[in-house]
């Protein structure tokens, strides 16, 4: 939409992620050199965490584009709550393999004799996890059997695992030291400083085509700064409303007090909508308990209500919830620490209406 109109050759600030923009901060280099060296030895596991936007797939995009395809093989999965024999399934169907079964033995069998086929015509394998942090256990350790696969001394796969902060509590979790061994390198993206953030945003702008139209003062940089914290998704999200602001007031110039209008737009925007969320949907839990206190229940107060709780999935939802604000910038933190608190205090709410009732039993049965 804007991008005819600032004589833009494309789309300078996409949400997903584009090789072709990368931007080599110290960060970035350091950690495309970590999966550079653990490349080259061709073993074990490599490890990228950060946090949500911070660049994780794009390095590894990077990295790949560098590479002769008919040395390597790569597959590409993202996981969500996947168990072993799934992940198993989707790794065999990312290789392009039809496996019609259930069993794991013959999964395994399968994939190790794939993978030795491709090492006798030359190739080597490489699988990278993206958003590793929702592997459950026992399909980390899935992984881990991948990479007992070998021959004559070398390992038939390699595996990349991108992941946020907690994927490095999993690991560092009892019962992980087997594929903590494994692991040859790790490195923990952070966000861009505040330079970075400036010549990130001139980066990816000059490489669309801009000629400095709009303007951006190096007050606005600051000010995008402030309200991204440097997390390059955040960074992309907000100046891509800026230009479409721009476009649509037919501004040349966004100073600071643009960058504050439109970052405080994006934050109502969001917190708008947040009441019919979670935190509404545990208002309703709350309520529903009491409000027929004389109803005799099929099953104790205490399932019941725990079982309220769970399905609200509460946890998920505000991790889903916290990954979509990390797109949207630091000043809607306080509403992700408001629901926080009210997940708090719904539990301990239910926690006093169970021990109550319990209380309330126990003394009808004296009776």
């Amino acid at each position: 939409m804007y991008e005819d109109h600032f004589g833009l050759e494309a789309k300078p600030f996409q949400l997903s992620p584009d090789a072709a923009f990368f931007y080599p901060s110290k960060e970035h280099r350091r950690a495309l050199s970590f999966l550079e060296y653990g490349l080259s030895q061709a073993d074990g596991f490599i490890v990228i965490t950060g946090d949500v936007g911070t660049g994780k797939t794009t390095i590894v995009q990077t990295l790949l584009e560098d590479l002769d395809e008919t040395d390597l093989l790569v597959a590409t999965i993202v996981t969500t709550q996947l168990q072993g024999n799934d992940l198993l399934q989707l790794v065999a169907a990312n290789f392009g393999l039809d496996i019609e079964t259930s069993s794991k033995a013959k999964l395994l069998r399968e994939l190790e004799q794939f993978f030795t086929a491709k090492k006798r015509l030359g190739q080597r394998v490489l699988l990278v996890v993206d958003e590793a942090q929702n592997l459950p256990g026992q399909t980390v350790e899935e992984l881990r059997m991948l990479s007992n696969f070998v021959v004559d001394g070398e390992p038939l796969v390699q595996v990349f695992l991108l992941g946020q902060q907690e994927f490095r509590t999993t690991l560092l979790s009892e019962g992980f030291e087997q594929l903590r061994q494994r692991v040859i390198a790790t490195y923990h993206l952070n966000p861009l400083d505040e330079e970075e953030t400036c010549t990130y945003i001139q980066h990816r702008l000059s490489l669309a085509g801009w000629e400095q139209n709009p303007q951006f003062p190096d007050e606005a940089f600051a000010t995008i700064f402030e309200k991204t914290e440097g997390v390059p998704r955040r960074i992309n999200n907000l100046c891509d409303r800026l230009l479409l602001f721009a476009f649509l007031e037919d501004r040349n110039v966004i100073d600071q007090d643009v960058v504050t209008t439109v970052a405080d737009e994006i934050g109502a925007e969001f917190a708008a909508g947040s009441r019919t969320g979670p935190a509404a949907q545990l208002e309703a839990v709350a309520e529903r308990p009491q409000a027929q206190p004389e109803r005799e229940l099929d099953r104790p107060l205490e399932t019941v209500a725990r079982t309220i709780f769970d399905k609200a999935n509460v946890q998920q939802r505000l991790a889903a919830l916290e990954r979509a604000v990390d797109g949207l910038g630091h000043s809607l933190k306080p509403e992700i620490t408001r629901l926080q608190e009210e997940v708090a205090a719904m539990h301990a709410l239910l926690e006093m209406i169970i021990e109550s009732e319990n209380s309330a039993s126990k003394t009808n049965k004296s009776n």
